[in-house]
């Protein structure tokens, strides 16, 4: 069995914009063009992952029901436009917790990898923060890519560049 091309995304700045300890359906704001992106990246036989830190579960500025709640909002908007979202991986400690899963460290990934048959060295990592890509490093993600409106602005732009490697 062939394994998996693995399209790993952060949430907050890259999928949405992010006004910060966002759990509210209603303030949920998707980027723009990142369906047609996700679109574009399935059509190049990536498989979609999140793995976003949700501190604030453990700041007890949200619970766990508000974010699971979010992210069934967020994967059926992705699904009626032919988007699959593979599996939503997420931290819910705060920096103060030390834990093996909050990004830059690598847990999210290892789990991912001990969960579907990877291939880490042919997966990509789209973050809007250092630690995004510092995590994906660390897993053995092969390219990482920064949205920091300096060279990309969006996942579109990423789409765009990727495709002409593939």
């Amino acid at each position: 069995m062939k394994k998996i091309k693995a399209l790993f995304l952060d949430r907050d700045g890259v999928i949405n914009k992010d006004p910060g300890y966002l759990y509210r359906i209603e303030d949920f704001e998707f980027m723009p063009g990142i369906f047609e992106a996700l679109s574009g990246f399935m059509a190049l036989g990536f498989e979609i992952f999140v793995v976003t830190n949700q501190s604030g579960i453990g700041r007890k500025y949200y619970t766990q029901a508000d974010f699971d709640n979010l992210s069934c909002y967020m994967i059926s908007e992705f699904k009626k436009r032919g988007v699959s979202i593979k599996k939503i991986y997420y931290c819910p400690h705060t920096p103060d917790d030390n834990c093996s899963c909050r990004k830059p460290k690598s847990g999210m990934f290892l789990q991912a990898l001990s969960e579907f048959d990877i291939d880490m060295k042919s997966s990509i990592m789209i973050g809007d923060k250092k630690s995004d890509i510092e995590a994906a490093n660390s897993a053995g993600v092969g390219r990482s890519f920064l949205i920091d409106g300096d060279k990309f602005n969006s996942v579109l732009d990423i789409l765009e560049c990727v495709k002409g490697y593939e």
